[in-house]
């Protein structure tokens, strides 16, 4: 079974989304059979614009603290500048809440492959710190490996059918579950591996093109949402497909990304 990469190629007036086929690839997943979220919901959401020598892209992201993002290293690979938007769950229309921020930093995991998307991650750091508000608050890391079979939560502005090129304007969210890994091995084979975790909704329910680094949460008390893991790759048998949809597990990358962002 191949895996899509899920970023998507993205042009000024017009969004235009290529799937690219490879092994495993990560460049764009989207959020299918999804609700809108509220205003307030995922304040910690951020939207990003890639630019690259090769084309423009949009990925998802997490506020991790006021001077840096977490996102896929499928995202930053190869990246000159990103630009993103913060506390708005919507990517158009006047936004008082919005905060856009520009900058072209950003860390890729030293050992991120392209081809088989191991050690799938990235930080941006943000060329200003951004403002904490109660639209704009970071998320949580997690303090322990996500288990199988537990319910979390999936969001993006990726597309929300194979047919339908567009992004969602408003940020959704789906409730999925995690798999076990060798149950993601029976659609993907071998090419998992213990840093990597696949979840499924209802039915088709799950990531798409454009959700790639958008995180996948799990929710506990006083409205805390820790970062599980983060959107890495789909089915080659598209977005609506049954399989499910690849994420990196953010757990064993705890120290790396407070390594980094300390520094």
């Amino acid at each position: 079974m191949n895996f899509k990469c899920t970023r998507n190629i993205w042009l000024p007036f017009l969004l235009i989304f290529t799937i690219f086929n490879t092994k495993i690839s990560g460049k764009e997943v989207r959020i299918i059979g999804g609700n809108e979220s509220f205003v307030g919901d995922y304040p910690f959401a951020a939207a990003i614009y890639v630019e690259t020598e090769d084309g423009k892209y949009f990925c998802g992201g997490s506020i991790y603290n006021q001077n840096w993002a977490i996102t896929s290293g499928n995202c930053v690979y190869k990246a000159v500048l990103f630009t993103i938007q913060v506390g708005s769950v919507h990517l158009e229309g006047h936004d008082p809440n919005r905060q856009t921020v520009a900058t072209s930093e950003y860390v890729i995991h030293p050992d991120f492959n392209p081809d088989t998307m191991e050690n799938d991650i990235g930080l941006i750091r943000f060329r200003m710190p951004i403002t904490y508000t109660q639209y704009v608050q970071p998320v949580y890391l997690p303090f322990r490996v996500i288990g199988d079979g537990e319910s979390a939560i999936s969001i993006g502005w990726g597309q929300t059918s194979d047919s339908d090129a567009e992004f969602s304007t408003t940020l959704k969210y789906v409730s999925v579950v995690s798999l076990s890994n060798q149950e993601c091995k029976i659609t993907y084979g071998n090419q998992i591996t213990d840093n990597m975790i696949c979840a499924a909704g209802n039915y088709n329910e799950g990531t798409c093109v454009g959700d790639n680094g958008s995180p996948l949460l799990e929710f506990y008390m006083y409205r805390f949402h820790y970062i599980v893991g983060i959107a890495s790759f789909i089915s080659g048998n598209g977005c609506e497909s049954t399989d499910p949809s690849g994420y990196t597990r953010v757990f064993p990358y705890v120290d790396w990304i407070r390594n980094v962002t300390s520094a």
